[in-house]
C-alpha cells in the first residue's frame, strides 16, 4: 500500500476549529495562528481530497457532504492522537515518577513522612499517591493502575509480588481517664463487656480485628461507634468511656506521651506484618526500588 498526497494534522485541526467554533476567524482565535493561515490549512486539505469540503450558504459556512466525511474521521484522528501523546507522555513519565497506593492507616500516620523523606533523598522522583481500601488497591497493582502499594493485609492475587515490610500490632487502648487506664491490664472475658469505637467494616484493621476475636471466640463486642479515620477515634477516647483496637504505629507516641493508655490483655495479641506489593510484570521500576530501598532503610535504623 502506498502513501501518497497524505494530509496534514494541521489542516484537520483547521477544518475541526472552523466546524466546532463557527467561523474561521474564531478558528484562527483557538489555533493561534491568522485567518489566513487556517483559509490556507483548508484549502490544502482541499486539493488533498480534490474535493471541495466547505462551502458558504446565506453568508454562513458549512460542510459539504465530503466535508462531512472527512470532518468525521479529522476528529476521530485528532483525538487518537491525543490519547496516543497522552500514553507516551506516561510511558516517558513512569521512569521518574511512581504511582503508589496505600491503606488508610499508612496513609494517615506513616506516609507523610515518608514522602517527605523520599523527596529528600530523591527529588528528581515525583510520587503520585492515593489512599484506598486493601481489595480496591488489589485490584490496581493487577491492572498496572498502580505500581506500588504498602498494605495492611496482603494480598492474594496471583499476578502481584508482595514483600514483608515490617512487624505491627492492633493495640487495646483508652483515653487516659478511662477507668482501666490505671491498672492497664484487661483479662480476656472483660472484652466484650468494654465500649468500643471502631474503625469501619471492610478496614484492614477491622479484618485483621475480627478475624483474631473469632480465634478466641468471641464473635460480638459492644461497639457504640464506626468512624473511618485513626484520628477521630483517637480524639473520641480521649474523652474517657471508650476503648479501641488501633496499629502500633499510630499510637505509641501518644501512649509514650501519656496521651493514650494501652491495656495490655492477659493472653491475648493481635500481631501483623505491614506489607510491600507490587505486579509481577513490573519489577525494573527505577522509581518503586527507590522507594522500597529507602522503607528498607527506615526500618534496619528503626530497629536499631
Amino acid at each position: 500500500m502506498e502513501y501518497k498526497n497524505l494530509p496534514e494534522l494541521s489542516g484537520w485541526a483547521a477544518l475541526r476549529a472552523v466546524v466546532e467554533k463557527g467561523g474561521v476567524s474564531e478558528a484562527a482565535r483557538v489555533l493561534h495562528v491568522g485567518q489566513p493561515a487556517v483559509t490556507k490549512r483548508l484549502r490544502a486539505l482541499e486539493a488533498c481530497y480534490g474535493i471541495p469540503l466547505i462551502e458558504r450558504v446565506g453568508g454562513r459556512l458549512r460542510l459539504t457532504a465530503a466535508g462531512e466525511k472527512v470532518y468525521l474521521l479529522a476528529v476521530q484522528t485528532l483525538d487518537r492522537q491525543t490519547a496516543l501523546h497522552e500514553d507516551l507522555q506516561s510511558i516517558a513519565h513512569g521512569k521518574t515518577s511512581l504511582r503508589l497506593e496505600v491503606s488508610f492507616a499508612i496513609g494517615e500516620h506513616l506516609l507523610p513522612s515518608l514522602l517527605l523523606q523520599f523527596s529528600e533523598q530523591w527529588p528528581q522522583y515525583q510520587v503520585r499517591s492515593r489512599l484506598g481500601y486493601g481489595r480496591q488497591i488489589q485490584t490496581h497493582l493487577a491492572t498496572h493502575l498502580a505500581d506500588l502499594a504498602l498494605l495492611e493485609n496482603a494480598p492474594d492475587h496471583p499476578d502481584i509480588l508482595v514483600q514483608k515490610w515490617m512487624e505491627d500490632e492492633l493495640w487495646l487502648v483508652a483515653g487516659p481517664s478511662h477507668a482501666l487506664a490505671p491498672a492497664g491490664v484487661v483479662a480476656l472475658e472483660q472484652l466484650p463487656k468494654l465500649d468500643y469505637v471502631l474503625r469501619e467494616r471492610k478496614s484492614a484493621i477491622r479484618d485483621t480485628l475480627d478475624e483474631a476475636l473469632k480465634q478466641i471466640g468471641i464473635d460480638r463486642l459492644k461497639i457504640a461507634m464506626e468512624v473511618g479515620s485513626t484520628e477521630a477515634i483517637v480524639e473520641i477516647l480521649g474523652h474517657g468511656r471508650h476503648v479501641s483496637f488501633l496499629p502500633r504505629f499510630a499510637v505509641e507516641d501518644r501512649v509514650q506521651q501519656g496521651k493514650l493508655a494501652r491495656l495490655k490483655v492477659t493472653g491475648f495479641r493481635i500481631m501483623r506484618t505491614l506489607w510491600i506489593a507490587r505486579h509481577r510484570g513490573a519489577l525494573d521500576h527505577p522509581v518503586a526500588e527507590a522507594f522500597i530501598r529507602m522503607l528498607r532503610q527506615k526500618t534496619t535504623a528503626n530497629a536499631a
